[in-house]
C-alpha cells in the first residue's frame, strides 16, 4: 500500500503544472547543507517525498503517515537525515553533490505542493599571493612618487571574486579605474607619505574569504648606497680596463721574451742598430 502511495504521488508531482521555486543554498566542502521545505500557512503536510533532480534523478527521503525513511540506494545513502521539520540535511558534503532538488508536499486533503531548490558546494577558499610590481618610471611622473601595481592570485579555486581594502581606512573596498583582470590586479600610486600604508586582497565565495596583505612602498626606491656605484656601472668600467691590461700585458711578454733559433739573428741586428755611433 505505501508503495503504491509513493508512486500516486510521483505521478501527481510529474502532473503537477504549478511548482514554486525556492531558495539557491550555499555550502562548504566537508560540512553540511539544510534544505528546508517550507509549507504555507494552514498546510497540513501528511506526506512528503525529496528527490535529487540533477545531476541524476534519484529518491532520497520520504514521510508518510508518521514514518521517515531515508535508506534509498542514492548518492546521498548514509548522508541524509530528515528531521521532523521535514527539511532534509545533506552530510558531509563533495563538490558533486551541487545540483537541484524537490520536495512534494501533500497535505491531508490531497492537496499537493512542490518546491524546488538549488544546492550548490564550494570548496574553501584559500590564502591568497600577493606580488608587486613597480612600474618603470615616465616622464609624467611626478617626482618622488612610486607607481605600483598589486598582483593578487588564489591557487587552485575557481567561482571567486577579489576585493581589495586599504588599511585603516574605514572604506571597505577599493573601487575602479585602479582595478584590472576582474579584480586581480590593483594599481596605486605611492608618496613619501606612504610609506607605511598596506594594501589587503581579499578573495571570497558565498561560504568562504581569505585575505593576505602587502606595504608596496616597501619594494619602492631600492637604491645603492651613497658613493657606491650600481652593477651596471661597475661593468661599463671594470671590463674595458680589464681588456687593456690584458693585451698590454700581452705586448710587453712578446715584445720582451728571449731569443732563440732564427730570432737571435733579428735580436743581434736590432742590437747592433741600437749600439751603432752615429757618424760626425
Amino acid at each position: 500500500m505505501a508503495v503504491w502511495t509513493l508512486w500516486r504521488l510521483l505521478l501527481w508531482e510529474a502532473l503537477l503544472a504549478g511548482a514554486v521555486a525556492g531558495a539557491c543554498v550555499h555550502a562548504l566542502v566537508g560540512g553540511s547543507a539544510l534544505l528546508k521545505a517550507e509549507p504555507p500557512p494552514g498546510f497540513q503536510v501528511r506526506e512528503v517525498i525529496w528527490r535529487s533532480l540533477w545531476p541524476s534523478e534519484e529518491l532520497l527521503a520520504t514521510f508518510f503517515r508518521g514514518s521517515p525513511e531515508t535508506l534509498y540506494q542514492s548518492r546521498f545513502l548514509g548522508r541524509a537525515q530528515l528531521h521532523s521539520n521535514l527539511s532534509l540535511e545533506l552530510q558531509p558534503l563533495q563538490s558533486a553533490d551541487s545540483g537541484n532538488f524537490s520536495v512534494l508536499l501533500v497535505d491531508a486533503g490531497g492537496q499537493a505542493l512542490t518546491q524546488t531548490l538549488q544546492l550548490q558546494v564550494y570548496d574553501a577558499v584559500p590564502r591568497p599571493v600577493v606580488q608587486v610590481f613597480i612600474a618603470v618610471p615616465g616622464g609624467t611622473q611626478p617626482p618622488k612618487t612610486c607607481q605600483v601595481f598589486l598582483s593578487c592570485w588564489a591557487p587552485n579555486i575557481t567561482d571567486i571574486t577579489y576585493s581589495w581594502r586599504r588599511e585603516g581606512t574605514i572604506d571597505f573596498g577599493v573601487e575602479p579605474p585602479g582595478l584590472f583582470e576582474d579584480g586581480q590586479v590593483l594599481r596605486i600610486s605611492l608618496g613619501p607619505g606612504d610609506k607605511s600604508v598596506a594594501y589587503s586582497c581579499i578573495v571570497s565565495n558565498p561560504v568562504s574569504w581569505d585575505s593576505a596583505t602587502v606595504t608596496p612602498w616597501e619594494s619602492c626606491h631600492h637604491k645603492t648606497a651613497p658613493g657606491a656605484a650600481s652593477y651596471k656601472d661597475v661593468l661599463l668600467v671594470v671590463v674595458p680596463v680589464s681588456l687593456l691590461l690584458v693585451l698590454a700585458a700581452i705586448f710587453s711578454a712578446w715584445h720582451y721574451r728571449p731569443c732563440s733559433g732564427k730570432r737571435k739573428k733579428v735580436c743581434a741586428d736590432r742590437a747592433a742598430i741600437e749600439t751603432e755611433t752615429p757618424l760626425v
